[in-house]
């Protein structure tokens, strides 16, 4: 009986090109022999330098080559295009050689592969492509129309990274997994003043059960660079690299109260905070603070710019956000006398002397429909960068009043005290008008306030709550019990 022997030859050429004809996409004879000659590099240097895992030949076609293809098959790619974290070529190499016209900087930070991708170039000999060697930050400013990225990184992170290279209205294109929705929400939440989503396309790579996402995003403002001269070329504009510098001096007075009440100005710190006040206290802002590597934003245009030495930006920025400051000015805070009594619902009386309970007092005031805050004497500065951020912005917002010290308060005003040895607040009536008040951190209450006060039910093992939490828990049983929330 004969035996047929196995056909045991690899794979070669014409299975290529069939696999991707498979998949819809026609080659040329001039793209099929470029890819087949990157195949057989990538074979040959991938024991040495770990180029790939996948070691199978249809897979590699299919999740490699046709992977790094189809994104020119459903969006129209920009030129030049930065391929960021490229590994071995991908997916820019197969794309350069499927799209001859567009212009490819592959970007690697590891020197062997650097080496690889050199090589490849040479034996394809592609023109219109090159190698960028090093990792790309927000201070790589290279001009680029797009960028692609089949890696893991977070959107976010990869799009605050190109922020110094990609040109405005340029396009970002992410090769990602289908599981990708916290990054798509929190690159949204962060960053929708830089970049809007223009495509969020599912699929999956032919002849596999591989699923991928596609998403586009268009960069709305300029990048570093171009920001940096516009702002640069203002008169207004200000280099800063001496700690003596008198502007910088003034600027550090406002870390402290007696500075902010002084100039009637502050300093806004934290991303979020920074972009929330110049959207909607824009009237308020009076310069940008900031390293030179973060210039003003189409947001802050027409703001000085106070470009500080990143060892000068450290001194202010006393959270570490390492994020622009915003400099403000203030709100009148207009006194306020016992004899005018409170206006129609609550009004907030603040003694803390901790800015962050401040901050955090104000801020459950504003978001619980209270009518005011009266500042009492021994209370910190409202505008202490630790207050103003615990109040998340709200402090700019909320009706300030200044009032008396704390021992100065009638007896016959209306006032709803805080205390830990009080009645249960759940059984308290709340006047149509009236003050609500929770003593100073540590002595409390002063014993005229004492004998009268309610307290929040806590378990008994715990001592008290924090004035400003036991501040805000008493507020929410005043708005659910018909207090009114502003608008």
């Amino acid at each position: 009986m004969a035996v047929k022997l196995r056909n045991t030859r690899p794979p070669g050429i014409e299975a290529m090109g069939a696999l991707f004809a498979g998949c819809g996409i026609e080659l040329t004879a001039e793209q099929l022999d470029r890819l087949w000659i990157y195949h057989c590099l990538l074979r040959e240097h991938n024991p040495e330098l770990n180029l790939t895992r996948i070691h199978n030949f249809a897979n590699m076609v299919l999740k490699l080559y046709v992977d790094s293809v189809l994104p020119a098959t459903m969006v129209e790619l920009p030129s030049p295009l930065l391929d960021l974290g490229t590994g071995p070529g991908m997916p820019g190499i197969p794309l350069k050689i499927y799209r001859p016209g567009l212009a490819v900087l592959l970007a690697e930070s590891r020197g062997k592969r650097v080496d690889f991708l050199k090589l490849a170039i040479d034996r394809l000999q592609l023109d219109g492509i090159r190698v960028v060697a090093g990792r790309v930050t927000a201070h790589y400013e290279e001009p680029v129309a797009g960028v692609i990225s089949r890696a893991v990184e977070a959107v976010g992170r990869t799009l605050e990274r190109v922020q110094g290279c990609l040109s405005a209205g340029g396009r970002v294109v992410f090769m990602k997994g289908p599981q990708c929705d916290e990054e798509i929400s929190h690159a949204q939440a962060e960053l929708q003043h830089a970049y809007t989503l223009l495509e969020d396309r599912r699929y999956l790579i032919p002849g596999t059960r591989h699923a991928r996402r596609l998403l586009v995003y268009r960069r709305l403002d300029e990048p570093l660079r171009v920001r940096r001269i516009a702002a640069m070329s203002q008169p207004d504009a200000r280099s800063i690299t001496s700690g003596q510098n008198p502007l910088f001096k003034e600027l550090k007075k406002l870390l402290s109260g007696r500075g902010i009440r002084k100039q009637g100005q502050a300093l806004v710190s934290g991303e979020k905070l920074v972009r929330e006040t110049l959207l909607r206290r824009r009237p308020r802002c009076k310069a940008w603070v900031s390293g030179p590597d973060r210039p003003p934003p189409a947001s802050a245009a027409g703001l000085p710019w106070y470009q500080l030495a990143p060892e000068l930006l450290e001194e202010l920025d006393i959270f570490g956000t390492r994020s622009p400051l915003l400099l403000v000015t203030l709100p009148e805070i207009r006194p306020w006398q016992p004899q005018e009594g409170f206006p129609a619902g609550c009004s907030v009386l603040i003694p803390f002397q901790d800015p962050e309970n401040v901050g955090a007092a104000i801020r459950s005031a504003a978001a619980l429909g209270a009518a005011q805050a009266i500042l009492l004497i021994e209370s910190a500065h409202p505008f202490h960068p630790k207050a103003l951020r615990a109040s998340g912005g709200s402090v700019l917002d909320l009706p300030l009043r200044q009032g008396p010290a704390l021992a100065e308060l009638p007896a016959e005003l209306p006032i709803l005290a805080l205390s830990a040895d009080g009645t249960d607040i759940r059984l308290a009536p709340f006047p149509a008008a009236f003050g609500l008040l929770a003593g100073l951190e540590g002595p409390g209450l002063p014993a005229i306030w004492r004998r009268r006060a309610v307290c929040i039910p806590i378990r008994p093992e715990v001592e008290s709550l924090n004035a400003a939490a036991a501040t805000a828990v008493a507020l929410y049983e005043w708005q659910r019990r018909g207090g009114c929330l502003s608008s």
